[in-house]
C-alpha cells in the first residue's frame, strides 16, 4: 500500500509514532525514487504520452508511409530507435525509470515496422499486404516480424530491466501464437477455431506469467503485461465459445468465479475484473432468458449479493490466519506469492 500523511497521522494517534518521527518518515518517503507505477498525475502523463507515441508507429500507422519505400521506412525507424535509446539512457541516468521504460518499449515497438520495410527493400515481401494490417489480420508472413520483435525485446529487457518493455513482448507473443496456427491449418481459420486458439494461447501466457512472477517477485513486476494479455486472450476465447446448453453456461460462470478467486489469491486485479464481467454476463443471461418473468429471481440475486458481501467481511476478519494456513499448505515455494 502507499503510505500517506493520513496513515502517519493515524500512527501518531495510536501512539505508534511521535510527531517528529512521522515528519522524518514523510521526508524519507518523499525522497524515495519514483519507481512504482501508481495513479499519479505524472505517471498518467508518462503512460499517456508513451502510448500515443507507440500507437503512432503501430496501431495508427497510415498507408501514407508506403510512399517512403522500404529503405525509407527502415531509415526512419533506425533514426527513431537511436533517439529512443538515447532518451532511455538519459532518463535512466536522471533516475526517471518509468519514462525510461516507456521510451525503451517504444524502441521495441519500432521493430516490426523496420522489418516490414527491410523485407520490402530486399524484395522479400510475399504479397501486397501492407503494414497497418499487421494488427488486424492473421497471416503467416508476419512471423518474421514477430520473431524479430521478440529478439529485440529480449535484448532491450536484458539491458535496461524495465517491466514496461514486457508490454510489446506480451502483445507479440499473442500475435505470434495466432499467426503460427496458419502453418498448421493452411488457410484462414474459422471464428470458432480462433476462439479455441485464443483460449489455449491465453492459458499458456498465464502459465508463463506465473513462472515469471515467481522468478521476479523480489525485483520488479515483469509479469503484469503477461497476466493482462493472458487473461484477455483466455477470457476472450472462452467467452466467444458457442454454448451448447445451460450446463455449458453454468460451467462458464464457474470458470469466471475461479478467475476471481485466483485474482484474489495472487493479488492481480485483472483476473477479478474479467471474472466479474463473466459472472455478470451469466447473471444477465439468467435474468433475461431463463427467469424473464420471475418475480423471485431479483430477490434471490439480492440475497446472493449480500451473502458475498458477508463473505468479504468474514475474509477480512480472518485474512491473516487464512493466509498463513494457505501458505503452510502450499509449501515454501508457493508461499512467495503475494497473498493478501
Amino acid at each position: 500500500m502507499n503510505i500517506t500523511a493520513k496513515h502517519l497521522q493515524g500512527a501518531i494517534a495510536q501512539g505508534l509514532l511521535t510527531a517528529p518521527q512521522a515528519a522524518a518518515l514523510q521526508v524519507y518517503f518523499d525522497n524515495l525514487p519514483d519507481t512504482q507505477p501508481a495513479l499519479r498525475a505524472n505517471h498518467v502523463l508518462y503512460y499517456l504520452g508513451g502510448l500515443i507515441a507507440i500507437g503512432a508507429m503501430t496501431l495508427f500507422m497510415t498507408l501514407g508511409w508506403e510512399a517512403f519505400g522500404g529503405w525509407g521506412i527502415v531509415t526512419i525507424c533506425v533514426a527513431y530507435a537511436g533517439l529512443g535509446l538515447m532518451l532511455t539512457t538519459y532518463l535512466q541516468g536522471r533516475n526517471y525509470p518509468i519514462p525510461a521504460g516507456v521510451s525503451a518499449a517504444f524502441v521495441v515497438c519500432l521493430t516490426p515496422l523496420a522489418l516490414y520495410g527491410l523485407q520490402h527493400a530486399l524484395g522479400l515481401w510475399p504479397d501486397d499486404t501492407q503494414y497497418p494490417a499487421y494488427h488486424r489480420l492473421i497471416a503467416w508472413h508476419w512471423l518474421s516480424m514477430e520473431l524479430g520483435t521478440l529478439l529485440v525485446g529480449a535484448v532491450i529487457l536484458w539491458w535496461y530491466r524495465y517491466p514496461f518493455v514486457m508490454l510489446p513482448i506480451a502483445v507479440t507473443l499473442w500475435y505470434l501464437a495466432m499467426d503460427i496456427t496458419l502453418l498448421f491449418v493452411g488457410k484462414h481459420p474459422s471464428f470458432a477455431f480462433q476462439a479455441d486458439i485464443s483460449l489455449c494461447v491465453g492459458l499458456g501466457m498465464l502459465l508463463l506469467a506465473g513462472w515469471v512472477d515467481w522468478r521476479s517477485r523480489s525485483s520488479a513486476d515483469y509479469a503484469f503485461w503477461l497476466y493482462l494479455f493472458g487473461v484477455l486472450a483466455f477470457w476472450g476465447g472462452i467467452t466467444a465459445q458457442t454454448p451448447t446448453g445451460e450446463l455449458a453456461r453454468f460451467l462458464y460462470s464457474v470458470v469466471n468465479i475461479a478467475l476471481i478467486g485466483i485474482g484474489t489469491l495472487l493479488a492481480r486485479r485483472v483476473f477479478v475484473v474479467f471474472g466479474a464481467l463473466g459472472v455478470s454476463l451469466y447473471l444477465g443471461h439468467l435474468a433475461w432468458d431463463i427467469f424473464q418473468d420471475s418475480w423471485l429471481f431479483p430477490m434471490v440475486l439480492t440475497a446472493i449479493g449480500f451473502g458475498i458481501v458477508a463473505l468479504g467481511i468474514l475474509w477480512q476478519k480472518h485474512e491473516h490466519a487464512m493466509t498463513a494456513g494457505a501458505q503452510t499448505v502450499l509449501g515454501a515455494a508457493l508461499a512467495r506469492l503475494p497473498f493478501r
